[in-house]
C-alpha cells in the first residue's frame, strides 16, 4: 500500500476541472449468458425432437403435423385452440469475485440493487478524497441528493496535481418506486418524458480546485472551528494544511465560482511540516481535540500536531515503535489523547499522546496480520477496531481484550486481492465497508447469523451470512467513505472515477 499507482498523465488541466457526471453502469452484479440475448427468445421449449435424443447433433428432426409446427413456433396448443407462450426468463446468477465465467457468459450490472448509483468523474484521478460535512441537515433520505466532497489528485507531473472540492448536486433515484411520494411512478418512467425533462434527472458537479505540488497520497478533511481544512499528505515529504473556505462557497454561487475560475489568487497552505523523514500515507484528525492531528510516514515514524491560535507546534521527536511503514493512523472517537496506528511491521498499536514519544505504545498487537496491516477504523459506538490487510484479510477487534486476545470476527477468503480501505457505518454500529484491490467494494453487517435451518444456494455455500453488498464496477480502487449525513450511501473512488451509491439494503 505504500506504493503509489501511476496515473496516466492527465490531459491539459483547466481552472473549472468539471468532470462528468452521470447514471451509473458500472456496477457488476450478474452474470447472464450471451445465449440469452442472441438465438433465444426466453420462451417455453417443449420440443422433446429438438433437445432429446439428438442432442448437439447439428441435424435436428422437422416438426411434422400442424401442432408440432405450432409449438416449434412458440404457440401453446390447447383444445384445439392455440395461444402464444409466455416468455419464461432464466433466472439471473449473482456474480460473486473469483468465480469463473463460462464461455457466452458476460456481467451486467443489475440496477435494481440500488436505490440510486451514480458515476462522476475528474480530469485526473482522485485516489485519496473525504466527504465534507454541510448544513442540509442530518439523515437525508429525500431525493434528489447533495453531497460536498475534496479529493486529491495523482498525476504522472508533480506540477499538474490539484485538491479539488467539489459538489455533487441533483442525485435522484436510480430505481425510483411507484410507492415513493418523494418520486411518483410517472416520473420513475422515462417514456413520454421530453429531453428537458430527462435533463432535469441528470446530476450535476461542479468543482473548485486548487494547485498542488506533487501527487497526494493521502487527503483528510476537518472543521476547525468554523474553518473547513483540508490536510494534504504529498508525495514529496510534506504535510500541508489549507483553508479552503473560498472554493466551497464559491460552490453554491454561478457568480462566486466564476469569479474564482478566473481569480488567479488561489488559496495557499496556511502551514506545511517538512520533518518527516520521508513520504507517507497515514494522517488522522482528531475528533475530541480540535485541531489537533497525527501523521505517520514510510520511515516508521509518527508526529503530533497541537494547533497554536492560528498555525500548529509539531512535536520534532516522533512517536516511535512500529519497525516499518505507518499506514494508517486513527484517533479514538470517544477518549482525549489516545489513537491507534497500523504498520508494514505486521502490528497494531494503541497510543497515548501524553506520554514521552519513546514510550507512548501502550497495547500492542503483534502479527494482527500475515503481512501488512494497510487500513483500520475506530468504531464511534462500540469499543471495536477494524483491520484490513495485504493478506486480504478483515478483522475485527475487541479494544477490551486487545492485547492478549484474537480477533472477535475475521473474514479472510472474500476479498481476492489487499484490503485498501475500511470504515464503519456512522448510523449502524455492526455494519462496516471495506474495499480491495480485487476491484470491488463490501458491506457487512456483523450481526447477522447463519439461520442452521436455512438451505443456501449451492453456489453461496462459501459466502459468509454476514457479506450484505458487493459492489463492483470500477477499476483499482482506493478508498471509500460512508456519508455521515445521509445514511446507507456510500462514496468511493478509484483509478476510473468516483462511484456514488446505496444498495436497496442499506
Amino acid at each position: 500500500m505504500a506504493d503509489k499507482e501511476e496515473v496516466e498523465e492527465p490531459m491539459q488541466m483547466d481552472d473549472e476541472m468539471i468532470g462528468d457526471a452521470e447514471e451509473g453502469d458500472s456496477d457488476y452484479e450478474d452474470v447472464e449468458g450471451d445465449e440469452d440475448d442472441e438465438g433465444d427468445s426466453g420462451e417455453e421449449d417443449d420440443s422433446d425432437e429438438d433437445e432429446g435424443i439428438l442432442g448437439d447433433a447439428s441435424v435436428r428432426a422437422k416438426p411434422k403435423t400442424k401442432e408440432e409446427k405450432l409449438k416449434k413456433l412458440g404457440v401453446v396448443v390447447k383444445n384445439g385452440e392455440s395461444s402464444k407462450s409466455k416468455k419464461v426468463p432464466k433466472p439471473k446468477k449473482a456474480y460473486l469475485p473469483g468465480m469463473q465465467l463460462k464461455e457466452g457468459e458476460n456481467l451486467v450490472c443489475d440496477e435494481s440493487a440500488y436505490v440510486t448509483l451514480h458515476t462522476f468523474t475528474t480530469i485526473a484521478p482522485c485516489l485519496s478524497f473525504d466527504i465534507i460535512p454541510d448544513s442540509l441537515g442530518p439523515d437525508r433520505t429525500k431525493f434528489p441528493l447533495t453531497s460536498y466532497v475534496v479529493g486529491g489528485t495523482q498525476a504522472q507531473k508533480s506540477h499538474a496535481n490539484h485538491i479539488i472540492v467539489m459538489k455533487l448536486s441533483n442525485v435522484y433515484k436510480t430505481q425510483p418506486k411507484a410507492s415513493d411520494d418523494e418520486l411518483s411512478s410517472d416520473e420513475s418512467d422515462n417514456e413520454g418524458m421530453d429531453e428537458s425533462d430527462m435533463n432535469s434527472k441528470k446530476p450535476e458537479l461542479n468543482a473548485a480546485v486548487i494547485p498542488h505540488h506533487g501527487c497526494i497520497n493521502r487527503l483528510r478533511f476537518n472543521f476547525v472551528g468554523d474553518k473547513p481544512l483540508v490536510a494534504t499528505w504529498s508525495e514529496l515529504g510534506k504535510v500541508s494544511i489549507w483553508d479552503i473556505t473560498t472554493p466551497l462557497r464559491a460552490l453554491d454561487s454561478v457568480d462566486l465560482i466564476q469569479e474564482y475560475i478566473k481569480s488567479k489568487d488561489k488559496p495557499k497552505p496556511i502551514f506545511t511540516f517538512k520533518g518527516h523523514r520521508g513520504e507517507g500515507f497515514s494522517m488522522d484528525w482528531s475528533q475530541t481535540m480540535p485541531g489537533v492531528f497525527a501523521t505517520g510516514d514510510s520511515s516508521k515514524f509518527i508526529h503530533i500536531w497541537r494547533p497554536n491560535e492560528s498555525s500548529w507546534i509539531v512535536d520534532q521527536r516522533p512517536f516511535s515503535a512500529h519497525t516499518a511503514s505507518v499506514e494508517d493512523i486513527q484517533w479514538s472517537p470517544n477518549e482525549q489523547h489516545v489513537f491507534a496506528s497500523c504498520s508494514v511491521d505486521k502490528s497494531i498499536r494503541i497510543w497515548d499522546a501524553r506520554a514521552k514519544p519513546n514510550k507512548g505504545a501502550m497495547i500492542t498487537k503483534e502479527n494482527a496480520h500475515d503481512s501488512d496491516v494497510n487500513v483500520i477504523h475506530w468504531n464511534r459506538k462500540d469499543p471495536f477496531i477494524a483491520s484490513g490487510g495485504d493478506d486480504c484479510a478483515l478483522k475485527v477487534w475487541d479494544l477490551r481484550s486487545f492485547g492478549s486476545g484474537e480477533s472477535v470476527a475475521e473474514f479472510r477468503h472474500h476479498h481476492k486481492g489487499p484490503i485498501c480501505s475500511v470504515e464503519w457505518s456512522p448510523t449502524e454500529s455492526s455494519v462496516l465497508t471495506t474495499a480491495g484491490e480485487d476491484d470491488q467494494v463490501a458491506i457487512w453487517d456483523l450481526a447477522v447469523e447463519r439461520d442452521p435451518e436455512e438451505k443456501a444456494d449451492d453456489d453461496m455455500q462459501d459466502v459468509p451470512p454476514q457479506l450484505m453488498f458487493v459492489h463492483q464496477g470500477q477499476q483499482d480502487i482506493k478508498e471509500v467513505h460512508w456519508h455521515p449525513q445521509i445514511p446507507g450511501t456510500l462514496i468511493s473512488t478509484a483509478a476510473t472515477g468516483f462511484n456514488i451509491f446505496k444498495p436497496i439494503n442499506a
